[in-house]
């Protein structure tokens, strides 16, 4: 049992005060899931030839500075760094496979948690409000977001096995349920896809399935309408991506989910209560989600 949740905003008069409106989002799924907590903020794109990368150090006086320079003189570009607590935000103008392999290079204890234009991700062990406070949610600005409390029930309760997943550029999933074919699925994918797991966790699995799928030139909904076949097992995804965020549930739908919309903004979360704070949320357009149904917005 674990609790998700996605807010994605139609006003961009309301971006300034997305991490503010999240915050209880979040803390809202305490109870179902009181192991660990994360979340994954869109916001302030990078320019054409640059890369955003979340990167995660379990040392909170780790030396990002130096790191930043010694790419910096390396690389002969620049970058900008911006540390919160154990995670760091890098943006290097220069192509994302070159600062991967610098990294895994140079600084292989280093985790690379997120990467793309858009797309920052935190996520910690603990009470969602105590992660929510060590990466200052409620300070964040954006576009949109989406976050998952945790019940470790199939693997470890470490920073490594915590939702988000992102194993795409602007691409990150979190689950609620569970999958029955994902040690299958990750051999396949390891060998076909050249997918890189992190974890043993199977919504990296699912995550990794979706990179593929879209890497081989699927949208997002083409790539979740397989996923309904090659995905077996009982759950509600919500994946983010740079221009929005879309909803699943598997065919039974025996995984609690509720969607809201208003003109403002759209909703999701595993129980109403993490929605009812939402401003205009009393006049709502409020639904379950269907079994097997994608649900797709996009600023796209």
């Amino acid at each position: 049992m674990c609790g998700i949740v996605g807010l994605f905003l139609k006003n961009p008069d309301l971006e300034p005060d997305l991490g503010k409106q999240f915050l209880p989002m979040l803390i809202g799924m305490s109870n179902r899931g009181p192991d660990s907590a994360g979340f994954a903020i869109y916001r302030d794109p990078v320019s054409e030839g640059s890369i955003k990368l979340t990167l995660q150090h379990p040392d909170d006086d780790f030396g990002w500075n130096h790191v930043a320079h010694e790419l910096s003189e390396d690389l002969g570009v620049e970058v900008k760094t911006e540390v919160r607590s154990s995670h760091a935000i890098l943006v290097v103008a220069a192509p994302l496979e070159t600062v991967r392999h610098w990294i895994g290079h140079h600084h292989p204890e280093l985790r690379i948690v997120g990467m793309g234009e858009s797309i920052e991700l935190f996520k910690e062990k603990g009470l969602p409000a105590d992660v929510a406070e060590r990466f200052s949610l409620a300070d964040f600005s954006g576009t949109h977001a989406i976050g998952h409390t945790r019940m470790a029930t199939e693997s470890a309760i470490t920073t490594e096995h915590s939702h988000p997943f992102s194993t795409g550029r602007d691409l990150c999933l979190v689950q609620n349920g569970s999958l029955s074919n994902h040690n299958r699925l990750r051999r396949w994918l390891q060998r076909h896809g050249g997918i890189e797991f992190q974890t043993d966790n199977d919504t990296e699995v699912a995550a990794g399935y979706l990179a593929h799928r879209m890497g081989e030139g699927a949208s997002l909904t083409e790539a979740l309408e397989a996923g309904l076949k090659d995905l077996d097992g009982f759950y509600t995804f919500t994946v983010g991506t740079k221009d929005g965020f879309a909803v699943v549930r598997d065919g039974f739908a025996c995984k609690p989910a509720v969607l809201a919309e208003t003109d403002d903004w759209v909703a999701m979360a595993s129980e109403f209560r993490s929605i009812a704070h939402l401003p205009g949320a009393d006049t709502a357009k409020i639904w379950e989600p269907a079994p097997a149904t994608i649900y797709n917005w996009s600023r796209a």
